[in-house]
């Protein structure tokens, strides 16, 4: 990928992650309300930006970086995904930080 295209991919992700945590700001449900699981999504979407931010950052690429992405987002995921033991997949990775 040629640096003009990262970087506009980087600008374009900043811009989404900003609109990302200003609705996860904005939605005040708690564990158990109806809108719990809307304000998850709306946080596994700000770290999957996150991960994108990780994968194109310039410079050396940062393998806890990217413990720590796929940490969230296979903790997030957990509730998501039956079966799969996400969670436990995600304290096994983060553990080898």
């Amino acid at each position: 990928m040629d640096d003009v295209t990262r970087k506009e991919i980087l600008s374009l992700g900043r811009a989404a992650h900003d609109l990302t945590e200003q609705s996860y700001q904005q939605n005040f449900a708690k564990r158990g309300e109806a809108e719990w699981a809307e304000k998850q999504r709306i946080l596994l979407a700000d770290m999957a930006l996150h991960l994108l931010q990780t994968a194109l950052k310039d410079g050396e690429f940062s393998e806890d970086g990217l413990k720590r992405n796929l940490f969230s987002i296979l903790t997030i995921s957990d509730q998501f995904i039956q079966g799969h033991e996400l969670k436990a997949i995600a304290e096994k990775l983060y553990s080898s930080c």
